[in-house]
């Protein structure tokens, strides 16, 4: 069995002077979701070089795409040649990296999205991570909130305790999520892992893998 990813350093890789700090400074992702408001308003007061204010609490880099149709709510920031197409809808405490797509009724809130990443039809992310090349595919929910309302617990090699209401999922770089699927609230997939369309899963899965179930992991044969 391939690696099994909990820890920041593991799932992603930044390049932004603005997240490596806060990046660096986690043991675990799930550290970070607090600090995404702060880091928004951070940002907004000292700029970025090639970005702008698109309006009050709204930075966006160059060549940004966005539909009329969009609605952004701030605070917010989005990395250059990033396209939000119609219906794309961002609830606030959100950034964006470069090179991304969100698409047509897809919901984001509270979350960070690095660069390349695809969230491109009928997906929700709240309370997440998406590292670079993270792709979400049409119809994929990361679910954030238990029905009980209760903090969440990332089951992974042991318990962790969040302390956390809110927490959807940690993508690593590469990851693959197929059509349909259902992530439940402090799920972590590892680098390079493609999940099956329709999967329904909880806990955590290791890097360069295939998921066909929640139970059922398969490593990647990384030489084909």
């Amino acid at each position: 069995m391939n690696k099994l990813n909990i820890k920041t350093s593991e799932l992603f890789h930044t390049e932004e002077t603005y997240l490596r700090e806060v990046f660096n400074n986690s043991t675990y992702p799930w550290e970070i979701l607090p600090q995404i408001k702060e880091i928004c308003k951070r940002v907004l007061e000292s700029g970025l070089p090639g970005y702008h204010l698109l309006k009050e609490g709204v930075l966006v880099g160059e060549n940004v795409k966005i539909s009329p149709f969009a609605t952004i709510e701030p605070p917010c920031i989005i990395g250059k040649d990033t396209e939000l197409r119609p219906g794309a809808f961002i609830r606030g405490n959100v950034i964006i990296g470069e090179s991304c797509v969100i698409g047509n009724s897809s919901e984001l809130k509270n979350s960070i999205l690095l660069n390349h990443v695809q969230v491109p039809h009928y997906n929700y992310v709240g309370d997440s991570i998406l590292g670079d090349y993270a792709h979400m595919g049409a119809g994929s929910i990361l679910s954030n909130l238990k029905s009980g309302g209760k903090n969440i617990t990332i089951h992974g090699d042991k318990e962790y305790e969040t302390g956390l209401r809110k927490i959807g999922a940690f993508l690593g770089e590469h990851a693959d999520i197929g059509c349909g699927s259902v992530l439940n609230p402090g799920t972590i997939i590892g680098k390079n892992t493609n999940v099956y369309p329709l999967s329904m899963l909880r806990g955590c899965y290791p890097e360069n893998s295939i998921v066909k179930e929640n139970n059922k992991v398969v490593d990647k044969d990384l030489n084909r």
